[in-house]
């Protein structure tokens, strides 16, 4: 093989993940798709072939000449259609990821690619994380993480993601921001920018304007900024959240540090909702997504789009050279 291998766990089993996954695999040239091992379940693979009518071979066990190599992970009780919520899915879902961790940790994959999941089916299996973040966390003994969401324009980091607004201010401290620019940085440059330029947005309208709007930005994001370009940084901000991210897409910035979960998204969502790839970093281990949900009204239709699939594991061999030739 003349590739790393990259483990695509298959989502939720309810869910588009079988679907796109299948499509995108279906796309891609055979020396991509040799590189590639999902990580599910074979009969709900095969069902979701069938349901698209593609001529794809799928293979439970070593490496075929053609068609697509799969990880059987077993779990009991699974419905036999798609689009419903479900323990049983939420359990698979976990078992997939948790196979694939372990994968990665045992250098048999490069990078993890995640379908989606769905949370309340997770946490009705007893698997109580907020998604794949915490849960690849908990699963590699991180002390913390970040949530980077990353397109041909604009990339976003986050300080925080998924907790209440009034807990994600409690959040942005100067320590967490700053080793959120830091992480950023890092991976930037692993991604072949050497010097990045990076922007922090504020938290306040118009970073407080000077305290008249609260005081956050001075106290929390400033101390942060300044002790980043203390150490080489090229950092700026606090920079007004309703013109940074212009400013970045426009090409004034390779990168730009959220302070909670929609100040990242909804910019992202707007200009990249198709190409926009999730990216976990501070792991030990390399994982990119999609950025899209289980889409359960429409699974199994064959209406899923799989750019964004596309997108991830484009992502995913870059990270994987990037880790070759580190």
């Amino acid at each position: 093989m003349t590739q790393p291998l990259i483990a695509i766990t298959m989502g939720d089993p309810s869910g588009v993940g079988a679907e796109v996954t299948l499509r995108a695999a279906a796309d891609l040239p055979n020396d991509q798709r040799a590189g590639l091992i999902v990580v599910g379940d074979l009969a709900v693979l095969e069902r979701a072939r069938d349901a698209l009518g593609l001529d794809l071979s799928l293979h439970d066990g070593p490496a075929p000449a053609v068609g697509l190599r799969v990880r059987h992970v077993p779990v009991d009780g699974l419905p036999d259609r798609f689009g419903v919520l479900s323990p049983a899915c939420g359990e698979a879902s976990y078992r997939y990821i948790r196979t694939a961790v372990e994968m990665a940790q045992a250098g048999e994959v490069a990078c993890i690619v995640t379908a989606p999941i769905n949370k309340e089916a997770l946490n009705a299996a007893g698997h109580h994380y907020d998604g794949h973040t915490g849960l690849l966390a908990h699963l590699t003994e991180s002390r913390g993480s970040w949530m980077l969401l990353a397109s041909e324009r604009l990339n976003v980091i986050h300080v925080s993601t998924h907790v209440a607004l009034k807990d994600a201010i409690n959040r942005a401290t100067p320590e967490r921001i700053l080793e959120t620019i830091r992480t950023g940085h890092r991976h930037l440059q692993r991604m072949g920018i050497d010097a990045p330029r990076i922007a922090v947005a504020g938290i306040n309208p118009h970073c407080g304007e000077s305290g008249l709007f609260g005081t956050e930005d001075d106290i929390q994001v400033a101390p942060a900024v300044a002790a980043a370009r203390a150490e080489g940084i090229d950092v700026q901000g606090p920079i007004s959240a309703d013109t940074v991210y212009h400013r970045a897409y426009q090409g004034s910035f390779d990168l730009v540090v959220a302070q909670y979960h929609d100040q990242g998204h909804i910019p992202i969502k707007l200009v990249a909702f198709d190409t926009a790839v999730n990216v976990s970093l501070g792991l030990p281990i390399d994982r990119a997504s999609v950025d899209h949900g289980t889409a359960f009204d429409i699974a199994g239709t064959g209406k899923a789009n799989h750019v964004n699939m596309l997108s991830a594991l484009s992502y995913a061999r870059n990270l994987a050279q990037a880790k070759r030739h580190a």
